[in-house]
């Protein structure tokens, strides 16, 4: 039984979406002179949100990745909005963009410290290389997902594409650890 409840907050949702046209992006930045485009750099336009604050890259093929989003559902709010700003703009768009939530980064705090060696020894399909990196590199099969571990108790967990997921292989690594006697209080 987890002595602490680990603290989630997910920081990052990152989501690709479709929409079938091609995007003339010279055209859509003499409309909405604060997208960022220099195609000698980057192919894609950078159109950014302040609501939700998001990055949406949008490229000529009518693909667009967004980034920045606390939540799936924000992911799919600031997609919905730049397209509804392109039609504003006279952009021809006919469907809806189809959004796939491409990945989740969240970070997490066990409030407790995590013995590294042990855990690494102890862990199946982990790694530990102080001298490359300064954590456990473990990765979890179900939910599918890498989950960084630190000394300090702090976790970074990236790769999973549903929210549940997230809390899911948190608490099941957390008990996890905890089982194993990996995790020491103060």
């Amino acid at each position: 039984m987890p002595t602490t409840k680990p603290i989630i907050e997910i920081v990052n949702v990152v989501a690709s979406a479709v929409i079938d046209e091609k995007l003339d992006l010279n055209k859509i930045q003499s409309k909405i002179p604060d997208l960022e485009y220099n195609p000698e750099q980057f192919p894609g336009a950078v159109f950014r949100l302040r609501n939700p604050k998001t990055a949406t890259l949008l490229f000529t093929t009518g693909k667009m990745v967004c980034t920045g989003s606390k939540s799936e559902e924000m992911a799919r709010d600031a997609v919905k909005k730049v397209v509804q700003r392109l039609r504003k703009e006279k952009i021809k768009i006919k469907n809806e963009a189809a959004v796939t939530i491409q990945n989740i980064v969240s970070s997490i705090n066990l409030g407790g410290k995590i013995d590294l060696e042990k855990t690494a020894r102890t862990l199946p399909r982990s790694m530990y290389e102080p001298e490359q990196f300064p954590g456990v590199i473990h990765r979890m099969m179900d939910p599918k997902t890498v989950v960084l571990l630190f000394a300090s108790g702090k976790l970074v967990c990236v790769g999973t594409k549903i929210e549940k997921d997230v809390y899911r292989a948190v608490n099941n690594l957390h008990s996890m650890l905890e089982e194993l006697d990996l995790m020491v209080y103060d």
